[in-house]
């Protein structure tokens, strides 16, 4: 009868807070109290009668992320360890093992552990799966397996793991982690400097203004801004960090919502710390957000030359709203524009398909805009570089490839049957290793369905409703046939990319990310024609004029 009342008392409780809150929207008051009341009243009935025990925090988070789901990914609903994980991402500092790790159904993968970290000292690699903490079996571990890494500094923790199908132990001694967001910068020749950036946490335009300065101070007339894959982050980082290019004053980048007090222009506050020096910024399809927001204001000032392939295309920007008992709402609140007036925003989420996934915007609906020396730009579909290159661009067939980890999962098992490779910076991936490759795709059946199949599918389907499959059965196995036959050849038509790919992840095995970026220096195409363009003035002004 306790737990009984309690909740019949904090279902009403619930309902008057709710009530309260929607008092500012006065046109849809009447609408928005009644939907509450037919909500609180089904959450009442089904949590007193239903037929088995319901857990009320769970029914909640479901309700709740169901209605977020309908809007954008990004407006989300953040319990208390969410909470802290975002406090991490952009403090970037925190208590653990020293790692990056994914969570499966079952288990803790190693994605990557940090050089002379606890986890690294620790002996353990990436690959190497998680399979209890402590006495916890995490195939039986309802809540986030990885906040059981988390602990006070000096404190231990046990993990068993699993290492090409052995089962091993390792205790790792927690210690304070801080998460670099220019965790790599250095000469590349007597003139250019590289600086890699890798998020827009609070340290993200100290760090890239102190990597400027101590490059030029090693003899670097020139810069070459690594923002691939970086996710983004803080947007007032990214406004700083356009500030260590551009003079003060400039506009950075506007914000516009239905909400008046969100409508904002950010500036550059501080004078610049050159603005004279020759820029190349990298992007590629996982540089999103505030990436986009440098990337795109630079290429707009024509201040920098951009390469590489068309960004991630995220214009929306996110505030976090306090909620009770420590929880937070992240919430879309407007869209963001840069210096020449073009929003990014690649996906319209307001408009879905027939299958609820939005729509992705075609070159026929974007919009010309023009640069600082008119130079023409676009909207619609993320930062498109001043030169694409190939190689950068991830097909759809390579984007399935990363998606089932199979980049991944290969480098852990070449790991370990090439022990013996001691001179990383002279790794070559052969066609040996790459037809090695495809047969590991062969060994995990690796499939790829192409939207041509899945319209085939649709059509056939169709065609059995209206009784015609019987003339178009035959036709469509062989269209089938011969598209798997295409996709075998698709493998090899992405060798490239994908050798990349592979050659990366199997660096980073023996070097960690550290040793990667050095090897970048020497060997990676996107740095090498960032080179070639900078140490050509005539070439450098070309692009910008």
């Amino acid at each position: 009868m306790k737990t009984l009342l309690k909740k019949k008392i904090l279902i009403p409780a619930l309902a008057a807070v709710v009530f309260v809150s929607t008092t500012a929207f006065q046109n849809d008051f009447f609408e928005i109290a009644k939907q509450i009341e037919i909500f609180t009243t089904l959450y009442k009935e089904l949590n007193m009668n239903y037929v088995d025990e319901t857990n009320p925090a769970d029914l909640m988070d479901t309700a709740i992320k169901s209605m977020l789901k309908d809007l954008d990914p990004y407006t989300t609903f953040m319990n208390e360890q969410d909470v802290e994980a975002a406090r991490i991402n952009n403090t970037g500092d925190y208590i653990g093992i020293g790692a990056r790790v994914k969570t499966l159904k079952d288990k803790l993968v190693i994605v990557e552990p940090y050089k002379d970290y606890p986890a690294d000292k620790a002996g353990l690699k990436a690959g190497d799966e998680i399979i209890k903490i402590g006495t916890v079996d995490l195939s039986t571990f309802k809540d986030e397996k990885g906040d059981l890494l988390k602990g006070s500094p000096g404190t231990q923790v046990e993990v068993t793991y699993m290492r090409q199908g052995k089962t091993q132990t390792a205790t790792i001694n927690r210690a304070e982690v801080e998460i670099n967001a220019v965790p790599y910068f250095s000469m590349i020749n007597d003139e250019t400097g590289y600086i890699v950036l890798t998020q827009f946490n609070s340290k993200a335009s100290s760090q890239t203004a102190y990597a400027v300065k101590d490059l030029k101070a090693q003899g670097a007339k020139n810069i070459i801004l690594d923002l691939r894959d970086n996710p983004g982050g803080l947007l007032s980082e990214a406004v700083n960090t356009v500030n260590i290019f551009v003079p003060k004053g400039q506009l950075v980048v506007t914000t516009k919502s239905k909400v008046e007090k969100y409508n904002k222009t950010y500036y550059t506050q501080k004078d610049a710390l050159d603005v004279e020096i020759p820029v190349v910024v990298l992007i590629n399809g996982r540089s999103a957000s505030a990436s986009e927001i440098v990337a795109g204001t630079l290429q707009d000032l024509d201040r920098a030359v951009v390469i590489g392939s068309r960004s991630f295309g995220k214009g929306l920007v996110q505030r976090p709203k306090q909620l009770t008992y420590g929880t937070q709402l992240k919430l879309t609140i407007s869209r963001y524009y840069t210096p020449s007036g073009r929003c990014i925003q690649a996906l319209d989420y307001w408009h879905r398909d027939e299958k609820g996934e939005a729509v992705r915007l075609t070159k026929k609906d974007y919009h010309e805009f023009k640069t600082k020396n008119g130079r023409p730009v676009f909207d619609g579909g993320g930062v498109l570089p001043d030169e694409t290159l190939e190689i950068t661009k991830n097909s759809a067939i390579t984007d399935a490839i990363l998606k089932n980890d199979f980049i991944f999962d290969y480098a852990t098992t070449y790991y370990y049957k090439h022990q013996n490779i001691k001179d990383v910076d002279k790794f070559k991936l052969t066609d040996t290793d790459f037809q090695d490759f495809k047969k590991y795709l062969k060994s995990k059946d690796f499939k790829f369905e192409t939207e041509t199949e899945k319209a085939l599918t649709k059509a056939l389907e169709f065609a059995k409703k209206e009784g015609l499959d019987d003339n178009i059965e035959k036709d469509y196995n062989t269209l089938i046939n011969n598209l798997n036959t295409s996709k075998i050849k698709g493998i090899d038509e992405n060798k490239a990319e994908l050798s990349s790919l592979l050659t990366d992840e199997i660096v980073k095995r023996y070097a960690y990310r550290e040793g990667l970026y050095d090897f970048y220096k020497t060997h990676n195409p996107e740095i090498k024609r960032a080179t070639e363009i900078l140490s050509n003035s005539t070439t450098y002004s070309g692009f910008l004029n």
